[in-house]
């Protein structure tokens, strides 16, 4: 039998002084000669109402790494009275690095100046915060070691501020008032996305006083053999659905073309977002019996926008598995849409809340449309 694995300590790193709406274009910084005509009709649609930005304000500078908002999140894990010098694993998941090469798991590392031990790095959107967290999870599952620590981060508005867009994104706020679904394009991910950090310390026994999650399980599903991509950056999309590479660009192009900037497949996404990131996994997972709908205490989804928040209830009626909406958790209002940190914000401010009772179950909700991949996963209070 496998070792039982625990969440013992969850924190969160969300840098600088919330942003409120009307703030947000003078800290991104403004596109082209006038403030962007599609900002107020995106925002109405997500209805985030605040988030972070790892900018200073007033010098539009940035405050911190992608590595340094980890370590941060780390550190508090130490405030909690983790010791972060004792880590066998960790496991660090982002959608952007700060670089290339080396992994972003070394960087972190370095940032703490820890001691030698396990570093992975997990690649993808959404997902790589999660699958970091699983990375962890079988570690201690099989034996090799007896705690690890996983983290989701993004920094995504080191690509996201004014003087890196061109004034093609004016073009596009002519179209966003005919349909919803235009506002999935560069702009809209302009007005959605934002920054923060999120680590959970996970070990082969619960803590000995307060609530631990005990993991029951982590089901991961890619439909990338079905579907061509729908979201992407430092590529471009081709006619015939494949992405051509930054690599086979002039650096040039690479600014001509802003083939760094985060590219969304609009129609792909709308068409099959809710069949491939929810109904499909569910039903899987209903007919295998992994979640018994009546036990689910808490729900916590990560979804995008609140536009998805009754398609995705839809979806998971349709597959059989209707929790009520007044059993979810979310924070996207308040903290923001930050990718891969996402279920660990929201994980951090349910469990430190002190709201969870002993026996609860808590399933959570992980979609990615890079190439519609999905993931679930249970936890029990303890």
């Amino acid at each position: 039998m496998s070792q039982q694995v625990y969440i013992t300590h969850i924190a969160a790193f969300l840098p600088n002084d919330p942003v409120v709406n009307e703030a947000m274009e003078s800290v991104l910084g403004q596109v082209g000669e006038r403030p962007s005509r599609a900002r107020k009709l995106i925002l109405r649609s997500n209805q985030i109402k605040s988030r972070y930005y790892a900018i200073d304000p007033r010098t539009g500078e940035a405050t911190h790494s992608n590595a340094q908002l980890v370590a941060e999140a780390v550190r508090n894990l130490e405030e909690q009275g983790c010791d972060i010098n004792a880590i066998e694993v960790l496991a660090c998941g982002t959608t952007l690095p700060d670089q290339l090469m080396p992994n972003h798991a070394l960087m972190v590392q370095g940032e703490l100046g820890l001691p030698p031990c396990e570093a992975v790095a997990t690649a993808g959107i959404c997902l790589s915060g999660v699958m970091s967290l699983k990375y962890g999870y079988l570690s201690i599952c099989s034996g090799q070691s007896q705690n690890s620590v996983a983290t989701g981060s993004e920094n995504v508005s080191s690509i996201m501020r004014g003087h890196q867009f061109s004034e093609e994104i004016e073009s596009h706020a002519d179209h966003l008032a005919k349909s919803a679904e235009i506002a999935f394009d560069k702009d809209f991910l302009r007005w959605m996305l934002s920054d923060g950090a999120g680590a959970v310390w996970m070990s082969d026994t619960p803590k000995s006083a307060g609530n631990s999650l005990r993991i029951d399980w982590i089901f991961q599903k890619s439909y990338a053999g079905e579907l061509e991509t729908c979201m992407y950056a430092g590529a471009e999309k081709m006619a015939d659905g494949s992405l051509q590479g930054w690599r086979e660009y002039l650096p040039q192009e690479w600014l001509e073309q802003s083939i760094f900037a985060i590219k969304q497949d609009v129609k792909l996404l709308n068409e099959k977002i809710i069949e491939y990131t929810v109904t499909k996994p569910l039903q899987e997972l209903v007919a295998q019996g992994k979640i018994d709908v009546a036990k689910v205490d808490w729900y916590l989804p990560h979804y995008s926008s609140e536009f998805f928040r009754e398609k995705v209830y839809e979806g998971m009626q349709a597959a059989g598995c209707d929790i009520p909406q007044e059993k979810w958790f979310s924070n996207l209002s308040a903290k923001g849409n930050t990718g891969s940190a996402s279920i660990y914000i929201i994980l951090e401010e349910l469990f430190n809340s002190g709201r969870l009772q002993k026996g609860e179950t808590v399933l959570c909700y992980i979609p990615e449309s890079g190439r519609f991949s999905t993931a679930f996963m249970q936890l029990t209070v303890v």
